[in-house]
């Protein structure tokens, strides 16, 4: 009865703030954000443990993993495309990831965060799935880490089409891998705005972007952790 009332509340939540924020597009009313606002306010008032949402929602968790996959098949379809360019998406993604590997271990030096926090953040700029099992391996904690990709994730899909728009960035390729790689699901769900091309890169970017930070997360991270 539990998992049927959790999946159904936060489904409708999900599609009423989807339609608040097409119709009002503020950044608070996000569906990633406001979702879970609606929820927390929800479980409080009815006396839920946060425990027994978390199983209640179990189902929708395991869906992330085949909604993942599924983004292979843009992938496919403009295969020759994605070939052509292989080279330039490589150094890329691959310079996007150290970056934001980078930039959120020295900004977690530099505010004196916690030694399990520093550790969740890091893998932040990749799909939530993926970036869930980084963050066990490596000694963070999985629930932390999904509240940093969706804060990630919110944060560049708002700033990402801004700075499409100031740069006049016209190339599907750069907007989709921009997008994929600083936002990755969220990013993905904007470059539709700007076509199946945009789309299509985006997918990749954040398919190698979880790729590379699976590597990066055996080899780089661990050296970093030690010099905490």
């Amino acid at each position: 009865m539990m998992i049927l009332l959790v999946t159904v509340m936060t489904y409708l939540f999900y599609r009423l703030t989807k339609q608040l924020n097409k119709k009002v597009a503020f950044p608070l009313f996000h569906p990633l954000l406001a979702t879970p606002l609606l929820i927390i306010i929800v479980i409080t008032v009815l006396n839920i443990p946060a425990t027994e949402y978390l199983d209640g929602a179990a189902f929708l968790t395991h869906m992330l993993g085949p909604a993942t996959i599924a983004f292979a098949i843009p992938i496919y379809k403009h295969l020759p495309l994605l070939k052509k360019h292989l080279g330039l998406i490589m150094v890329s993604i691959t310079a996007g990831s150290l970056i934001a590997i980078f930039t959120s271990y020295g900004l977690s030096l530099l505010l004196h965060i916690d030694r399990s926090y520093l550790v969740s953040v890091l893998p932040r700029s990749i799909t939530t799935p993926i970036a869930m099992e980084i963050s066990k391996e490596i000694g963070g904690l999985p629930t932390l880490t999904t509240v940093f990709v969706i804060i990630t994730g919110i944060v560049g899909g708002i700033m990402g089409p801004a700075v499409i728009k100031r740069f006049a960035i016209t190339s599907p390729m750069a907007q989709g891998l921009a997008l994929g790689m600083s936002a990755h699901g969220v990013g993905t769900n904007k470059a539709m705005e700007y076509g199946e091309q945009a789309t299509t890169f985006s997918t990749l970017a954040m398919i190698l972007a979880a790729t590379i930070t699976i590597v990066l997360g055996k080899l780089l991270i661990p050296t970093l952790v030690a010099f905490i």
